[in-house]
């Protein structure tokens, strides 16, 4: 039976996983950190996991208009997952709540998290487009 290298560990381990949104932390006990940033760097290459922060990766898939990788999932819950795993309590912003709510008619624009009284500073985005945080 053939051996299999680490890159091909982590990419059986990212499709066998339900969560899309990966932490760094998450593919340490594959090797040590610098063997594991080259696989990850070129999983990345094939278009498996974008990176969406200092650590977080994001399972991908190819856009139907460019043709480059995108999250499978929207920013928003990119956001609320990599929170979730780094253990801050987090939501969507009162401003989403109030559409879904139906207490507002105005969709709103910017994806903004709220974390109540969490302390963070983490950039959470992709392509631009970043996570906003509100208290």
């Amino acid at each position: 039976m053939p051996k299999v290298n680490l890159e091909e560990r982590i990419e059986m381990s990212i499709a066998r996983s339900k969560p899309n949104v990966f932490l760094r932390k998450d593919f340490d006990r594959f090797g040590g950190y610098d063997q594991v940033g080259r696989a990850l760097r070129s999983v990345m290459l094939k278009g498996l996991l974008v990176k969406a922060g200092y650590g977080i990766y994001v399972k991908a898939k190819k856009s139907s208009l460019t043709g480059n990788p995108i999250p499978v999932v929207p920013l928003i819950q990119v956001g609320l997952e990599a929170l979730s795993k780094m253990g801050i309590d987090a939501d969507i912003g009162t401003s989403a709540k109030d559409y879904r709510s139906g207490k507002s008619t105005q969709l709103p624009v910017v994806s903004v998290v709220n974390v109540g009284k969490s302390r963070i500073t983490r950039k959470i985005g992709f392509a631009g487009k970043q996570i906003r945080y509100e208290k």
